[in-house]
């Protein structure tokens, strides 16, 4: 059975979990797999890769976490680091012949959707899926970790608990909770399922989503709604003041606490989603980028990752020690007295260009 079809499982158990074991232990050699050959040799690699991340505080994290141990473990592979990653910009490679990265940031519904045709199939050689949760993997795609994207407001804006909003819903009721209103226009961050949510649709009769009606849902705060294009331009929005209310990553919220701007969590209902690495179609270092993407489900470097970025881990045997303002963003954990979305990659890899396209053209509109 492809990858892409296997549905996700239950996610809470295996990071309710997580405790408090430092990560900078040596497990057994799951994080160094991906640099061995098939026999068990060792992979002699010499490749200077093209990384290509969203940026900011994330991508510093990733140097950290992922490329600087795995350097340290294959003195032949350094990196190169570039942003933002862009599908339409390894189309447009891929269509001149001239293709420059060799691992990009990108959802794994678009890197199975285009797989191979714009990205690579990678021959995964990390640890056993089944320390993984389910779709960690797919035919042309490597999950990172786990994003959650969940309600938020600026304290101040709303200050009595009481008056302040609880739900989805109230994000889309302008009159009762005025102000300027902040979401991300990446698919991956819940714009479309999230005014499906408040409109009245059980999470789990979202898919197959009706993009027509969530636009339409939209329509209703548009003067009210700062669209951002990527995460770190809503995060400095927040950080400024200007917007009251919003859908944020975790790995945004957590920078923005410990900078002390003091924002309040609502957990209602929460959007997750994958976070994944491709390999654009001939990749200069292709071999090579597949075998770095597959160490990243490796448990040191999974809960490596989750402690810079407050994420949840893809290694269901990853113990992250978090702080106490990751805590407050952690999905999985005793925190979220709500319930969590999980994204359908299926349908979202069969839908994606489409979508895509209408949710574009329905923002330049």
């Amino acid at each position: 059975m492809p990858r892409s079809k296997r549905a996700f499982g239950a996610l809470g158990a295996m990071v309710l979990a997580a405790s408090l074991a430092a990560c900078g232990s040596d497990d057994g050699g799951g994080d160094t797999a991906a640099a061995t050959s098939a026999g068990g040799s060792p992979a002699a690699d010499e490749a200077q890769l093209t990384f290509v991340g969203y940026g900011g505080d994330g991508q510093d994290a990733m140097i950290k976490d992922w490329q600087e141990p795995y350097t340290a473990e294959n003195p032949g592979i350094t990196f190169v680091n570039t942003s933002p990653p862009d599908v339409a910009q390894v189309k447009a490679q891929v269509e001149a012949g001239a293709v420059a990265w060799d691992v990009v940031a990108v959802a794994p519904a678009a890197a199975q959707q285009n797989c191979g045709t714009l990205f690579e199939e990678i021959d995964y050689s990390g640890v056993d899926e089944a320390e993984l949760v389910d779709q960690a993997v797919g035919d042309c795609y490597v999950g990172g970790f786990i994003n959650s994207t969940p309600l938020a407001y600026r304290t101040e804006a709303f200050p009595d608990p009481a008056e302040a909003p609880k739900t989805v819903a109230d994000f889309f009721d302008t009159e009762k909770y005025p102000g300027q209103r902040g979401i991300l226009t990446n698919l991956q961050n819940g714009i479309l399922e999230y005014p499906l949510l408040a409109d009245g649709v059980a999470p789990d009769k979202l898919y197959p989503l009706d993009v027509d009606r969530a636009l339409e849902k939209l329509d209703t705060i548009r003067d009210e709604t700062t669209f951002a294009p990527n995460v770190g331009a809503l995060q400095q929005a927040v950080g400024s003041g200007q917007v009251d209310m919003f859908f944020l990553s975790d790995s945004r919220l957590v920078p923005l606490l410990d900078q002390g701007v003091d924002l309040t969590i609502v957990w209602d209902q929460t959007v997750t989603t994958l976070s994944a690495f491709a390999v654009p179609k001939d990749a200069p270092n292709a071999a090579a980028a597949g075998r770095f993407v597959s160490s990243l489900t490796g448990p040191a470097a999974s809960a490596a990752i989750s402690e810079d970025l407050g994420t949840a881990p893809v290694n269901t045997t990853a113990t992250p020690a978090l702080s106490d303002n990751q805590k407050k963003l952690e999905v999985y954990g005793p925190v979220n007295e709500g319930e969590t979305v999980m994204q359908d990659v299926d349908w979202y890899a069969e839908n994606y260009n489409g979508v895509t396209a209408q949710l574009t053209n329905w923002l330049a509109g």
